[in-house]
């Protein structure tokens, strides 16, 4: 027979056990993004049931030049959830990811999910569909990993596909106005947003070539040139993030030739959100083509 004693003392003891049970079900879900805007998203479905780490987050510097650190190798390692971009635009993440195989964590390739394949236009964050079909499998993997709090994912979820749609009529109000506008870039950055606004976009040769690290064909920088010159496009795109020298040679010729200039970046500005940052980027792209 269990005595007054021995009945508190086993009733201490479970109190304590589910304490702590409590309190490691209550540790938020460990994430690590190799992209911040892939990390904001994550974010937004996750809410405070987790921690995200986002590896690229600087809009100040060229993602290319990024150099693994032991840091980052250490988070991936702890990591419950990994998202990246693939397609090799972040071909060190595959590295980091077979340096710490576990059967445990989980793993978003973006690229795959919208079936995106190496030699294709890597920047598919401004394509309009890739982020609501991440969303989707991120509520999915959280439910997963946090039962728990699968109806808090699903309503996120549902909030961040419904917030999407001041993007979603922004890009339609553009593509009524502007559509078959012939515009350039130094780079496809921009490329599935331009293809979603129905914009003519030329010089696809040189682009390629200076996202590959390539050097453009002279007949390919010399069209580049001539369209610029001539005013046979509307706008140049222009990577504010690269340290290209040729692709800073085509930004001065358009601004000598008048021909007005849209920053765009390959990582997400602090401060904002997905949402955000795309639309910010097309309400300066529209105030560039309303001026001539």
């Amino acid at each position: 027979m269990l005595t007054g004693k021995m009945r508190q003392s086993i009733v201490s003891t479970l109190a304590i056990a589910g304490l702590t049970v409590s309190a490691a079900s209550a540790a938020p879900i460990r994430v690590v993004a190799a992209e911040n805007f892939y990390g904001d998203v994550v974010a937004q479905i996750g809410g405070s049931q987790v921690s995200v780490t986002s590896i690229l987050a600087n809009p100040d510097q060229d993602p290319h030049l990024f150099e693994i650190s032991a840091s980052v190798a250490r988070r991936i390692a702890d990591a419950q959830l990994v998202v990246f971009n693939g397609a090799d635009y972040d071909p060190w993440m595959d590295r980091l990811l077979a340096a710490s195989p576990t059967s445990t964590r989980q793993v978003i390739e973006v690229a795959r999910l919208v079936n995106n394949k190496a030699g294709d236009n890597p920047h598919i964050w401004y394509n309009p569909e890739t982020m609501p079909a991440l969303a989707m499998r991120v509520a999915e993997v959280l439910s997963r990993l946090d039962p728990a709090h699968r109806t808090a994912y699903a309503d996120r979820e549902a909030a961040f596909k419904q917030s999407m749609r001041g993007l979603t009529d922004r890009i339609a109000e553009l593509r009524r106005k502007y559509a078959g506008t012939v515009v350039t870039a130094t780079e496809p950055v921009f490329g599935y947003m331009a293809d979603a606004l129905g914009l003519e976009m030329r010089n696809l040769r040189f682009q390629r070539a200076i996202m590959n690290g390539t050097e453009p064909s002279a007949a390919d920088v010399a069209a580049f040139e001539r369209d610029l010159r001539s005013g046979a496009v509307r706008v140049l795109l222009y990577n504010s993030q690269t340290q290209e020298g040729l692709a800073k040679r085509m930004r001065s010729i358009a601004t000598e030739a008048g021909v007005p200039v849209v920053g765009v970046t390959e990582t997400q500005p602090a401060g904002k959100r997905y949402q955000e940052w795309m639309i910010s980027e097309l309400n300066a792209l529209e105030q560039a083509l309303a001026k001539r």
